[in-house]
């Protein structure tokens, strides 16, 4: 078995650490280690999962683990990524949004007694910066930072040097309440370490000072890298694409198909960050990508990875036989839900139910009436030469649709050719 530190550094989980000490650390065993998630939605994405990911990692080599879904420093927002000022939230949106998150949190971490002193924390921020005297703050925290030391980070100088947008003293002050989390775990819980991404270098390391100045003890910086696209863009929350955590904002199925259509040149990064196969069936899947890349085995096995982490092994199960039934007659079998998630990107219409009275449907009106078929006659010749399917099952000339082929009693997928679909609902 590898050593924490091994397994961090096979994964490339380590970006930046203040202190190379911290790693033989970590393979002690005996450290508390925080990461903060931002509240300001209900769910968390894929960016987080990595951060999510390696704290179990951690855990399990009996590192405690805490995680700090601040409702505090969600009321003044981070100013880091952000060309402009973040919209204030209200406290009941985020009290909604931390409820969202902690359900999320506990997929991952073991909460549970049997866990021992590794036993996981989720903390909310607000309980100890709400009461927080504005005058004691000052004094206590403020004291220990020149003006000139948080201008010199990296999220502070951008925004500072873009005149048209600037940074209120609201955001300004974010890093100092985040560096008073640390020191507040590291007073209650012994908490020596914060990971975060490697955007969050500059806000983790003010809170390392702190602890040094304040208490005169030692305390580490651990970040990981950035979850990227191939294109080299960040996954978040704020993106049009995002893939959050939730099954309500992204489904299973969208999920799975995401990772099971990664591109080659991210699939190995993605299985070393979100799932827990060890080394040497890492290694054996590189080796499938670059000998056989046609068979998208690694990125098969990440999908059902990443899936069975999220949303468990009996959605995977069913998205994987969605998946399956796409160019199979079992498609006839999906239910009305799992049957539009896999259709949502495809053209669909409406015909009446009446449509199928009688003899049924002439399949000729229905792909002449899609954009699979430019006129009846180019719906006829895709019929007579094997390449149109109802429900996957190829048409002969002398086919009709009638209500037995409903889906859910309501759907028919057109299909021509190995791609084109179309869904056709009747009402």
């Amino acid at each position: 078995m590898p050593s924490c530190s091994e397994d961090l550094e096979f994964r490339g989980l380590v970006h930046q650490v203040s202190d190379v000490a911290l790693l033989e650390l970590l393979d002690k065993g005996r450290e508390v280690v925080y990461v903060g998630f931002d509240p300001s939605m209900d769910s968390l994405h894929i960016g987080n999962l990595l951060q999510l990911c390696t704290l179990a990692r951690l855990q399990r080599c009996g590192i405690r683990p805490i995680a700090v879904a601040g409702s505090g420093t969600g009321l003044i927002g981070d100013p880091g990524g952000k060309d402009e000022e973040r919209p204030l939230l209200s406290r009941e949106q985020l009290v909604s949004n931390l409820d969202g998150i902690r359900s999320q949190l506990e997929r991952f971490l073991d909460f549970s007694e049997s866990a021992g002193r590794a036993r996981a924390l989720v903390l909310d921020n607000g309980d100890w910066l709400s009461p927080l005297l504005l005058i004691d703050f000052l004094r206590d925290v403020g004291k220990h930072f020149t003006v000139n030391q948080i201008i010199a980070k990296e999220s502070i100088r951008t925004r500072i040097e873009r005149p048209e947008y600037g940074i209120s003293y609201t955001e300004f002050s974010y890093m100092l309440l985040q560096a008073y989390d640390f020191l507040h775990l590291f007073d209650e819980f012994g908490c020596r370490v914060q990971m975060g991404g490697s955007d969050q270098w500059g806000n983790i390391t003010v809170g390392v000072d702190l602890i040094r100045r304040a208490r005169a003890e030692t305390a580490y910086a651990i970040t990981t890298p950035l979850v990227t696209r191939p294109d080299g863009t960040k996954f978040g929350k704020s993106e049009s694409d995002a893939l959050y955590l939730d099954a309500k904002r992204t489904s299973p199925y969208a999920l799975y198909q995401y990772f099971v259509r990664a591109d080659d040149s991210v699939v190995a990064s993605y299985l070393r960050y979100f799932t827990f196969l060890d080394h040497d069936k890492i290694i054996e899947l590189d080796e499938a990508t670059e000998k056989h890349p046609e068979q998208r085995e690694a990125q098969r096995a990440l999908a059902h990875e990443v899936v069975s982490l999220v949303h468990g092994p009996q959605e995977t199960a069913k998205v994987e036989r969605a998946a399956e039934a796409l160019y199979t007659e079992d498609i006839a079998a999906l239910d009305e839900q799992t049957l539009l998630e896999v259709f949502s990107d495809v053209p669909s219409s409406t015909m009446p139910r009446s449509a199928l009275d009688g003899e049924g449907l002439d399949p000729v009106e229905a792909f002449s009436s899609t954009e699979l078929s430019q006129s009846k006659s180019a719906a006829r010749t895709a019929i007579s030469q094997g390449g149109a399917y109802v429900n996957n099952r190829r048409l002969l000339p002398d086919s009709r649709i009638t209500s037995h082929d409903l889906i859910a009693g309501r759907y028919v997928v057109l299909r021509r050719g190995r791609r084109e679909h179309h869904l056709l609902r009747f009402e």
